[in-house]
């Protein structure tokens, strides 16, 4: 039996890897344990939820109080998807800044994973019932609404009545409960065109000719990468569980009562802010799906001599710069809609999407100094 298992786990074992690749590469296998722990824990809780309006919220409290272990597991999958969605945007910014769009269809997987994750966000988010849950689902849903001719026919199909209803909260734990499994096929989709031109490196060349086994040079470096996860994750969940947390979700839903400031989880703040600052309820919707399906430009905007920046100081700055942006747009998005965070924000989306057209052009100048 340990013979067929080597057996079997050979290919993976003596996968032949780039020498050069660095710790930043770690956070692929870092996103299969997130979606495998999300799944596991998500699986429990959906044991003892009820897609009720009326009993949701009672239902996480007796979760967290009367299940054995139950405050755990829902910590685990609460802060699980946090430390999940921190995962996915060191692993994209890595392939902004080593070019990993070079590898176009594992790029474009890879987006439609981001987005398939976010959307498995929003609607596990309603689903405690608490007050942001319910008007962060009420908001976001309505702003379909801005869709020329079908948009109100569309809300009112996703809600199932006039306002966010039993219906509603029943759809929202049947998509939340089927997606994840949605995601584990793309992913191995991702994992498929991956191995079928193998991993980017920090330098952007061809690394045929220097590569190594991935065992166990690199089930090492794998190792000690998630063990520093482990330790970051279990403070979040045991230390700080309710860090990430907005203090309003410990409320019960109240349709007449609305909160001062309504936003979503953190990890959507960057695109709630790019939302806001268009005064077109169109156009912030436009704006806000583009914040994400830009990044399916970098494979058309990849005509350089060098397939790595760090060979280009310009787009060195040029990319900090870009990740400071983010940081920005996700503080201001925590801020009431108010002077001066709305043309702050309308600065820093103007950079956002800026940054992908001026990158390329800076690498297009360096080239022709070069020549």
């Amino acid at each position: 039996m340990k013979k067929n298992m080597l057996k079997t786990l050979s290919p993976m074992l003596n996968l032949p890897t780039p020498a050069s690749i660095s710790f930043m590469w770690n956070f692929g296998s870092l996103l299969m344990i997130c979606l495998i722990n999300q799944i596991l824990t998500g699986l429990f809780l959906a044991f003892h939820y009820k897609t009720d309006i009326n009993l949701a919220f009672q239902s996480i409290i007796n979760m967290n109080r009367n299940i054995n272990f139950g405050w755990l597991i829902r910590s685990f999958h609460a802060n699980g998807a946090s430390m999940f969605f921190i995962m996915i945007y060191i692993h994209i910014s890595r392939g902004i800044y080593m070019n990993s769009f070079n590898f176009k269809m594992t790029w474009i997987i890879g987006v439609m994973l981001l987005l398939l994750t976010m959307m498995t966000a929003f609607v596990g988010y309603v689903l405690p019932w608490g007050q942001m849950s319910f008007w962060g689902a009420t908001v976001i849903t309505n702003l379909l609404s801005a869709i020329p001719y079908l948009g109100n026919s569309i809300v009112i199909w996703i809600w199932g009545g006039f306002s966010i209803n039993n219906a509603t909260l029943t759809r929202f734990f049947s998509i939340h409960f089927i997606l994840p499994f949605i995601i584990i096929m793309f992913t191995f989709i991702h994992l498929f065109f991956l191995h079928l031109t193998g991993s980017n490196n920090p330098l952007g060349i061809n690394s045929n000719f220097d590569k190594i086994t991935f065992s166990p040079y690199f089930l090492i470096k794998d190792l000690i990468g998630l063990i520093m996860f482990m330790w970051m994750f279990l403070i979040l969940t045991l230390i700080f569980p309710y860090l990430l947390n907005d203090h309003n979700n410990f409320i019960m839903a109240n349709p007449m009562i609305t909160p001062n400031h309504i936003q979503p989880e953190w990890y959507f703040l960057f695109s709630y802010s790019i939302l806001r600052a268009i005064p077109n309820k169109l156009g912030g919707v436009i704006a806000l799906m583009l914040s994400i399906l830009i990044l399916l430009i970098l494979p058309m905007l990849n005509n350089k001599k060098f397939l790595s920046n760090k060979f280009y100081p310009m787009n060195k700055i040029m990319f900090w710069t870009f990740i400071m942006t983010f940081f920005m747009l996700t503080w201001i998005g925590m801020q009431p809609v108010e002077y001066p965070f709305i043309s702050t924000s309308q600065i820093f989306t103007m950079i956002y999407f800026s940054y992908f057209f001026i990158n390329f052009y800076l690498m297009k100048m360096w080239d022709n100094l070069l020549i």
